[in-house]
C-alpha cells in the first residue's frame, strides 16, 4: 500500500457515451429525474451535465467530440433508498430491467439507458467496514 498522500481530492463527473443526445436527455431528465445543471453548445449540444447529488453525469455525444461511440457494460451504480420502490417507479415509466440482486450487503438492480449504458439501482444496506 502506498504511503504516498493522494492528489485526488474527489470525483467530479463520470462520462456517459451517446449518440442521440436528445433521446439522453429526455431519459436521464424526464426519466429518472435528475435535474440538468449544464448543456454543452447552446444552438448544437455535443453534451449535457446530469446532477445526482453526489458525482455528475456527462452525456457526451461521442462521435461528433472524434471519439468512437461505445457503451459502458459496466454500471454506474446510482444511489437508492429503496431498490424495489425505485424499480416499480421507473418500470411505470417504461424502464426494464433484469433481475433484483442481494448480494448480502446491498440490492442491485440493472437496466440500460437509451444508448445502451448499463445503470443500476442500488442501496447498501450493511455497514461500511471500519477503515483502517
Amino acid at each position: 500500500m502506498s504511503t504516498q498522500a493522494s492528489v485526488v481530492t474527489g470525483v467530479d463527473f463520470v462520462s456517459v457515451a451517446t449518440r442521440d443526445l436528445d433521446a439522453m436527455r429526455a431519459f436521464y431528465g424526464d426519466v429518472l429525474g435528475l435535474p440538468c445543471s449544464s448543456v454543452w453548445g447552446r444552438d448544437d449540444p455535443v453534451g449535457a451535465e446530469f446532477e445526482t447529488g453526489t458525482v455528475t453525469i456527462a452525456l457526451l455525444h461521442s462521435e461528433r467530440l472524434g471519439i468512437p461511440f461505445q457503451p459502458t457494460s459496466h454500471p454506474i451504480a446510482l444511489r437508492v433508498d429503496d431498490v424495489a420502490a425505485a424499480r416499480a417507479e421507473l418500470q411505470s415509466r417504461g424502464v426494464e430491467f433484469g433481475e433484483t440482486i442481494d448480494s448480502g450487503v446491498c440490492h442491485m438492480a440493472h437496466f440500460r439507458d437509451p444508448d445502451g449504458n448499463v445503470l443500476m439501482l442500488h442501496h447498501r444496506y450493511a455497514p461500511l467496514p471500519a477503515r483502517p
